[in-house]
């Protein structure tokens, strides 16, 4: 076996707790180095920006069929859960724009053929990561219905049109909320801290799943206020996506897509 085999497919050995804590992992990045991700995000974006939009336009259509499919099966009693799981796995659909970028880096011409036939470097080990936050995501999801039923017993959803109802004017609404949010945010925390860098480092690294979540998770710990900065800005766009009816999505997606690449190059 050789050294780079030895280094390489769950072999090597996986950071604890002590590598989480680890200074060497602080860059010491200023707060408004988020906005910078952003800026450079936005000028990759306007380099053939035709691949970048289909892409956010695919986004888009695919949100939009598995919103109403969950409308179709009566599972609408999950949107809200649902759209906030799709900030967990976003990462791993983004990896094509984080090849532009690339692609962009390296003085190559991006095309969406080459967005959409990306190879990681690390092969495999990108579906583990994918699935490991597909699972999160659903587990995140049931978490939420187990919420509401802890709450409001087993009854039937009232519907999105007066479910706001319920929970703004009641104490027990109000408590709702309040523990959702809080578990939901450690939810998304996690899936945040876990999926930042790893995703972008397993296209452009040869390393395993477990390490490059590990990494990431030590990265963002050790940059902590330019990367809540960074959460902000992800979640602000997010919410505009969601009040535009998710077509923002189009243009938003890319752009965080885009700038979440050089987020990994600056903190790498």
């Amino acid at each position: 076996m050789t050294d780079v085999d030895k280094r390489y497919g769950l072999l090597n050995e996986v950071s604890g707790i002590e590598e989480t804590r680890n200074p060497q992992r602080q860059r010491h990045l200023p707060m408004g180095a988020a906005f910078g991700w952003l800026t450079a995000g936005w000028r990759d974006l306007m380099v053939r920006p035709g691949p970048s939009l289909v892409y956010g336009f695919a986004v888009f259509v695919v949100s939009v069929v598995f919103i109403w499919t969950m409308f179709v099966l009566e599972w609408d009693y999950i949107l809200f859960p649902a759209l906030a799981g799709f900030m967990i796995v976003a990462p791993v659909l983004a990896v094509g724009l984080y090849e532009k970028s690339k692609a962009i880096e390296n003085g190559k011409q991006p095309t969406l053929g080459a967005m959409l036939r990306v190879k990681p470097r690390a092969g495999a080990h990108m579906f583990f990561t994918g699935l490991l936050l597909c699972l999160l995501m659903l587990l995140w999801m049931r978490a939420a219905v187990l919420i509401y039923a802890l709450f409001f017993g087993i009854r039937p959803f009232p519907g999105l049109d007066h479910i706001i109802g319920v929970l703004l004017t009641s104490p027990m609404g109000w408590a709702m909320i309040i523990i959702g949010t809080l578990i939901g945010g450690l939810f998304a925390a996690f899936g945040f801290a876990i999926s930042v860098f790893s995703v972008p480092m397993l296209l452009d690294q040869r390393t395993d799943a477990l390490t490059a979540m590990a990494t990431s998770m030590a990265m963002v710990w050790n940059n902590l206020i330019p990367m809540i900065t960074w959460g902000a800005i992800v979640l602000a766009l997010f919410a505009v996506s969601v009040g535009t009816g998710l077509i923002a999505l189009i243009v938003v997606f890319p752009l965080l897509g885009h700038a979440t690449w050089h987020a990994y190059k600056a903190i790498r």
